[in-house]
């Protein structure tokens, strides 16, 4: 019996099909790479971090986009050019994980508010989850309180300190301190970083004072959730809000609509939803009360004024869950110089 011994170009080819297909399935599957493009996670996580995202925890998603370009996420690399096609959209499912979200969790997870985009490829975020499904979630003061308890989800947080000098601080002064996000200002600088850090810089010789710089109760912000316009609510003083939790009943009236009507329309999967003068209808089937089909997450940032996270934008939907943000294996500083450039002292470091 004689065989055909494969060519060279076909072996090649044969190879590379095994390793992209074991890749994407490792990919989806276990573990997948992330790296850190923003500062609203410092000091947790600083821009430049390279991290690795554990989708078994919490169970891998099955895909909804399958006609996608394999090892990619929206675009091809290097190019505008979007790497999926949503001719077809398969059903989600997420298979048994070894744990559930907790509270203080860093979790990625998938932007809910990009609408027009397939949940599995809408833009990944990262933030640490404050409050869980069912929760009641109120921040007094910028204290966070759940259930009427005040907790505090981390001690690396960051907040905005206002510095009062007369001098121009030498970038290396702050790079001292670990501070990296700062701006001058007419009577100093505005700086973010923890108040243990900041309490230290204030012991500078040529700093004048430094003190945090917190909203004041009943300021509105124009952009917060769920509704500025019909809500004094602030990063620092914001709710009391209760998270959805599947199964849970709501009765349809302005309060509720205010508070939880966008989730519905947006993320609980009905074909016709409208809201119409304080009332909710789904399929033009007028309904009193309503039972959340999903659980929901209320997520934040680190950097508490310098964050857009939950409570700008809302709940995160289970299914928009990714996994749970693992350890760094590599972070590299983009404003240091060639040899300095990676920071070994975060190599490795398991997140929390």
């Amino acid at each position: 019996m004689s065989v055909i011994k494969k060519g060279y170009i076909r072996e090649w080819f044969d190879a590379l099909l095994f390793a992209v297909i074991a890749a994407s399935i490792i990919r989806w599957a276990t573990f997948e790479a992330f790296t850190i493009p923003t500062p609203s996670m410092e000091t947790t996580l600083q821009v430049g971090d390279y991290l690795f995202v554990n989708k078994l925890n919490y169970g891998p998603r099955t895909p909804m986009t399958p006609l996608q370009v394999p090892l990619t996420h929206q675009k091809i690399w290097g190019t505008n050019i979007p790497s999926y096609l949503n001719w077809i959209k398969l059903p989600q499912y997420r298979l048994p994980g070894f744990s559930k979200i907790e509270r203080n969790d860093v979790v990625v997870f998938n932007y809910p508010r990009e609408l027009e985009k397939p949940i599995d490829l809408k833009t990944y975020y990262v933030k640490r989850c404050v409050a869980l499904p069912g929760d009641t979630l109120e921040i007094e003061n910028g204290n966070i309180i759940i259930n009427s308890k005040t907790t505090n989800s981390s001690n690396e947080m960051q907040y905005r300190f206002y510095v009062i000098t007369e001098q121009s601080i030498n970038p290396r002064i702050f790079k001292k301190y670990d501070i990296w996000e700062y701006n001058k200002t007419q009577n100093g600088y505005v700086i973010n970083t923890k108040e243990s850090i900041a309490m230290k810089f204030k012991n500078e010789p040529f700093i004048k004072d430094v003190f945090i710089g917190k909203i004041e109760k009943n300021q509105s912000i124009y952009s917060i959730f769920p509704d500025a316009n019909k809500l004094t609510w602030n990063t620092d003083f914001y709710g009391p809000l209760t998270i959805p939790k599947k199964d849970m009943i709501i009765k349809i009236n302005e309060d509720n609509l205010i508070r939880y009507g966008s989730t519905i329309a947006d993320y609980e999967h009905h074909n016709n939803v409208s809201i119409e003068k304080n009332k909710l209808y789904i399929n033009n089937e007028e309904i009193k009360e309503y039972k959340f089909i999903q659980n929901y997450y209320f997520m934040m940032g680190d950097n508490r004024h310098n964050s857009e996270d939950s409570r700008f934008w809302g709940f995160v939907p289970e299914d928009h869950v990714l996994g749970e943000a693992s350890f760094i294996w590599l972070s590299i500083d983009k404003n240091e110089s060639f040899f300095k450039k990676i920071r070994w002292n975060r190599l490795f470091n398991t997140i929390k």
